[in-house]
């Protein structure tokens, strides 16, 4: 059975009890379920807002892109149509700076969420061996397996760019580099075999996914039987 770790992150940095799978805007608790059961729906929350309003900022400058065939012929080639329609190509200089900004602009958030987020990755430390992580960005939680040199993460993130920053902070926290693999894709079709991960992670990650079940679908996939899905997040699931 899939096990589903959750710890909910309010302004008020206090710890929400995973009591119950029903939710409301309120609560926003969930439980320890399933992943068949689960159905998140991606609200608004000002935890976000820089990564809205850096998109908002430098839409204007992008050129349209032609919308892609939904065929494909391979399972690469339905990762890459996926990639192309749900993150469609981007100018380098727009994929680095919200690279960069994300870099430098999230680390009061991280600073305030350490707690948390040490709590949440105890399950897991020296215990999961291959680790994949949705949305890893510029690496904030790889601290969070220093010290493990057997684990292998990967990181995945439909902007290219964020894999420098992901490395640095791998080699700031001493992961070693063989173990750390960047895979540029998004999470409703992620490119990794079926049962092959002992744990998924994603933090503040399902408000930016357009389609929460179809990545929930993906993560049950890729989990090993009996693997943990740890997240951390902001949005409230439907009330079931």
């Amino acid at each position: 059975m899939l096990k589903l770790v959750r710890l909910h992150y309010s302004p008020s940095f206090q710890l929400q009890p995973l009591a119950s799978l029903k939710t409301n805007q309120k609560s926003r608790s969930a439980a320890a379920i399933p992943s068949k059961q689960l159905s998140l729906a991606p609200s608004f929350c000002s935890c976000c807002g820089r990564r809205h309003f850096i998109e908002a900022a430098t839409a204007a400058f992008l050129p349209s892109s032609p919308s892609k065939s939904n065929a494909s012929t391979s399972h690469s080639d339905h990762y890459l149509d996926l990639l192309n329609r749900i993150h469609p190509p981007r100018p380098d200089w727009y994929e680095e700076f919200y690279a960069s900004v994300m870099d430098t602009s999230m680390k009061p958030y991280e600073a305030k969420i350490a707690g948390y987020k040490s709590q949440l990755f105890e399950k897991i430390k020296g215990k999961a061996k291959r680790v994949l992580e949705i949305g890893i960005g510029t690496g904030p939680n790889l601290e969070y397996y220093a010290g493990d040199n057997e684990v292998q993460v990967f990181g995945l993130d439909p902007n290219k760019k964020m894999e420098k920053y992901a490395r640095a902070a791998a080699t700031a926290v001493g992961l070693p580099s063989k173990n750390f693999h960047f895979i540029e894709a998004v999470a409703e079709a992620i490119p990794i075999d079926d049962s092959s991960v002992d744990a998924v992670v994603g933090t503040l990650v399902l408000c930016s996914v357009q389609d929460v079940n179809m990545a929930l679908t993906e993560v049950k996939r890729v989990l090993k039987p009996g693997g943990l899905f740890l997240f951390i997040e902001h949005v409230a699931a439907e009330v079931l």
